[in-house]
């Protein structure tokens, strides 16, 4: 019987082989980076709405729409605009010229329609507006009466609006936390 004596000067090769858990991994891997780098977001809430290209200031008093939404995300404005507050009532013949000069600064806005609830529902929709408008500081939120929306309350914000049948607090101010100041103007008060 002869012995093989095995040579160790010689080098070892193998062939590296992936397994197909190994592709997998490695995929999943590229996916997680590429969705981090270009901060894909899978967590939207409302719909985006088509930016209007006008967004240009128009004297005050005049009309400032046509606007591509009711109520409107964007668009011609006049060049001052509100502060933070709860409108009861409208005192203007064009406060959405206000409204969207707002909008461009990163406003959140609440446009509600009482006339769609009893007085009851309008009262405790308003109570609830405001609260959320508290958490978040009264820090660019405004809320504005809008008798020609068809829901009980619009939020808005540059580009995207959030309507809601039933107002969800949580939701809303998830809304406003992220939406809020993701405008062309952020830096504007």
């Amino acid at each position: 019987m002869k012995l093989k004596i095995l040579n160790n000067n010689k080098p070892f090769k193998k062939k590296l082989t992936i397994s197909p858990l190994a592709w997998v991994f490695a995929a999943l891997l590229a996916l997680i980076l590429m969705v981090i780098s270009f901060r894909v977001d899978f967590n939207l809430i409302g719909e985006k709405v088509e930016v209007m290209e006008d967004a240009s200031h128009v004297p005050e008093g005049t009309d400032p729409g046509p606007f591509n939404t009711n109520p409107p995300t964007s668009g011609t404005h006049y060049e001052e605009h509100f502060t933070s507050e709860f409108f009861d009532e409208n005192i203007y013949d064009y406060p959405e010229g206000f409204l969207v000069h707002n909008l461009e600064h990163g406003y959140a806005i609440f446009w509600y329609n009482c006339d769609l609830l009893s007085l009851e529902k309008c009262e405790q929709l308003k109570s609830e507006i405001k609260g959320v408008m508290e958490k978040a500081r009264m820090y660019k939120v405004i809320a504005y009466p809008w008798p020609s929306i068809e829901a009980p309350v619009v939020i808005t914000s540059w580009g995207r609006m959030l309507r809601m049948e039933k107002f969800d607090p949580d939701l809303v101010f998830r809304y406003v936390s992220k939406y809020r100041n993701q405008s062309p103007e952020p830096q504007g008060e």
